[in-house]
């Protein structure tokens, strides 16, 4: 037959062919025509070009990217791929083959191209798996250890439970499983919304795709073959959250250049050759910059080199800083393209679960469910076996015991009254993590699912978009406790004793409270006991966001209030100090004004949008984040919205944040929009004869 391509109203991609194969071709086709921009950047940030067009901005990332070697990483990968998978190598290329034969199209009609002047370049086979794990590289926070190395340099021990949260730079995801026995179908249902940075265009893409061997709906990864994280094959269904798992090490390295090159000092007592070259990053509109790039037998240094670090101060080793990076693709060879072919392949949960066992990364907690009853949350990816001082903070290179030993088995759970939630809470994948998202939403999830013995896929809205904050106790029992406030904290003060704790953008009172608790956060950092923490080292710029005092004090807040003591800190004078600023200061509307959607672009918009407000925040399960202290807009939140219904695979429902196209000024750019913000989903179609067909490829 031939491949053909059909629309529903709101311009999601439906693509049937007679292979597998040819269904590969037309999606990466497809995906080039809707985002040859995007695929563009992704490809660039995969390789460490971006500098090339996007200019000095995009340098940061560059570097990492070159001295981490994620583009080398992604090539091995598929060699190994093709070694171990060949139908699976196959399928990617075809893939591949599909991009470069939509981008000029795309590019066309992108105007990003004409306004950068670029001419989109040639994806290799191995792109996909660059793209992949450039998107997820920093998926398991591994600048946390440089985080905590601070702290527990600074202040003790205590401080990595004190300011224990899910970083700044890490994501997470709800996820949801209600079984058959709690639904008014007698069939499961999943649901759901990743959390990531929102990006125009988006990070998941509407996609359906059928031949003779499946049929599936799901949300793609742009530039990245068939549907990983989130599909309902109309037998099955799967989603995932982030595990919050720790698996990719830093290491202390002592090194020395000599005749030959740079040799570092291994746990054997041997100086051992490192690999070296150089690379040359280009720089719009500025000079090329030169980048080394060491890798000792741990993985690449992505901190300093031989010389240390340009004006880093004498280190208590005594010893130049150099850190290198050991993350599972690098040491394996495996990102756990396996997988793909056969979750889309999938007719029960046995099949997904098989799948999942040849998960690699990022590790993931995944709930399944299908139309025979069968239900599985679980555990996947790979995990290294090793010493728990590697999982916290930064190891010595040089020093034995810090080595790898085999990878963990990945634990599994059950469910609890007919349902499996996950938030990125301690759960199933405890034992393989060091911290996690506070319970809030998982527990409030919990609680509202526990609210009706059965439930529908229409009923999950109400989830999704629950505002209720949890985490603002600790604030409010301090308020409650203060005495002698001056008239008008003491209104303020009452005003928020009695306040619903719901963060909606239209509420005043959420305003009063973001306020009060972005001052207490402010009040805090700026304490003698955290002066040591307020210049954070001379790492490399794309490392920073880890590294800043106020964001850390702002997402670990109730934790730093809670606590039994504060190295010394007078929090009851600091909650006082900031009621009383805002008090003398109020704001004058409501929590959207300043609460507002801030998607990240690679290139500013020609024409700005007016983003809206934003009801949530990063504690509720509408979970859309600032940076208490810093910042309310929010540059996080939900990525996607699904509702898999086991029942009947039409009555599902799916939304991303903008639209199925990443052509401004396309009708499909941002028409979703409109129903994110409301909480609405769009209808998922399977039935052709209700779709709009678009042309034969």
């Amino acid at each position: 037959m031939a491949t053909e391509i059909y629309r529903d109203a709101w311009g999601i991609p439906h693509l049937r062919a007679g292979s597998a194969a040819e269904l590969a071709h037309a999606q990466g086709r497809v995906t080039a025509r809707d985002r040859a921009w995007q695929l563009e950047v992704e490809r660039h940030r995969a390789q460490g070009t971006s500098a090339s067009f996007l200019g000095e901005s995009a340098l940061a990332w560059d570097r990492f990217a070159r001295r981490a070697r994620l583009d080398d990483t992604a090539r091995r990968c598929f060699e190994e791929l093709e070694r171990q998978d060949p139908e699976t190598a196959q399928w990617v290329r075809t893939y591949v083959d599909g991009v470069n034969a939509g981008l000029a199209e795309g590019a066309g009609s992108a105007p990003e191209f004409a306004r950068t002047g670029l001419t989109p370049g040639p994806w290799h086979p191995w792109t996909p798996l660059g793209v992949w794990l450039a998107t997820h590289i920093l998926f398991a926070g591994f600048p946390a250890k440089l985080w905590r190395e601070q702290a527990l340099n600074h202040l003790d021990e205590d401080a990595i439970g004190l300011f224990a949260t899910d970083g700044p730079g890490t994501s997470g995801s709800n996820g949801w499983l209600v079984s058959g026995e709690r639904t008014v179908t007698g069939q499961a249902v999943i649901a759901g919304d990743p959390h990531r940075w929102i990006e125009d265009p988006g990070v998941y893409q509407q996609m359906h795709l059928s031949c003779p061997e499946f049929d599936v709906v799901g949300l793609a990864v742009p530039g990245v073959p068939g549907i990983a994280h989130f599909g309902h094959t109309g037998t099955v269904a799967w989603a995932i959250t982030n595990a919050m798992s720790d698996y990719q090490d830093l290491y202390r390295e002592r090194l020395r250049r000599t005749g030959a090159g740079v040799e570092a000092l291994g746990p054997d007592g041997v100086w051992h050759r490192a690999a070296r070259h150089t690379e040359t990053v280009e720089v719009a509109g500025e000079e090329p910059v030169e980048v080394e790039v060491i890798e000792t037998d741990r993985g690449p240094l992505v901190i300093g080199g031989p010389e240390g670090l340009d004006g880093d101060p004498a280190d208590p080793l005594d010893v130049p800083v150099a850190i290198s990076l050991r993350y599972p693709p690098r040491v394996t060879g495996d990102l756990g393209f396996g997988a793909l072919l056969p979750l889309l392949r999938a007719r029960r949960v046995a099949d997904v679960d098989q799948a999942f066992d040849r998960w690699a990364e990022p590790v993931n907690v995944v709930q399944a469910a299908d139309t025979e009853g069968g239900v599985l949350h679980r555990v996947a990816g790979w995990v290294p076996l090793r010493a728990e001082s590697n999982r916290v903070r930064l190891v010595r290179a040089w020093e034995p015991g810090h080595e790898w030993r085999g990878r963990h088995e990945t634990p599994r759970a059950g469910l609890t009254d007919g349902v499996a939630v996950m938030a990125n809470q301690r759960g199933p994948a405890e034992p393989l993590g060091v911290e996690f998202a506070a319970p809030h939403r998982s527990g409030r999830i919990a609680e509202l699912l526990s609210g009706k013995e059965r439930w529908s896929a229409a009923d999950m809205p109400a989830i999704h978009t629950d505002t209720h904050l949890a985490s603002a106790g600790p604030l409010l029992d301090h308020l409650r406790a203060l005495p002698d406030l001056t008239p008008e904290a003491a209104a303020l003060r009452d005003r928020l004793l009695s306040w619903d704790r719901r963060m909606d953008a239209g509420s005043a009172d959420a305003a009063l409270y973001a306020a009060v608790r972005g001052a207490v956060v402010r009040q805090l950092a700026a304490h003698p006991a955290f002066a040591a923490l307020a210049t954070p080292p001379a790492y490399p710029e794309v490392f920073q966001p880890w590294l800043a005092l106020l964001p850390r004090v702002g997402f670990a807040l109730e934790h730093l209030l809670r606590a039994e003591d504060l190295y010394g800190i007078d929090r009851p004078a600091a909650v006082r100090a900031a009621i009383e600023e805002v008090a003398e200061r109020p704001p004058a509307g409501v929590w959207g004004d300043t609460h507002r959607l801030t998607p990240w672009r690679p290139l500013r918009p020609e024409t700005p949008y007016d983003e809206p407000a934003l009801s949530g925040d990063h504690d509720c399960v509408l979970c859309t984040s600032g940076v208490p202290g810093l910042t309310d807009r929010a540059a996080r939140g939900p990525a996607a919205r699904y509702i898999w219904d086991l029942a009947r695979r039409d009555d599902s429902r799916w939304v991303v944040p903008l639209g199925a196209s990443g052509v401004p000024g396309s009708p499909h750019h941002r028409d979703q929009l409109s129903l994110w913000l409301a909480g609405d989903l769009v209808p998922v179609v399977t039935d052709w004869t209700l779709l709009k067909k678009e042309t034969d490829v």
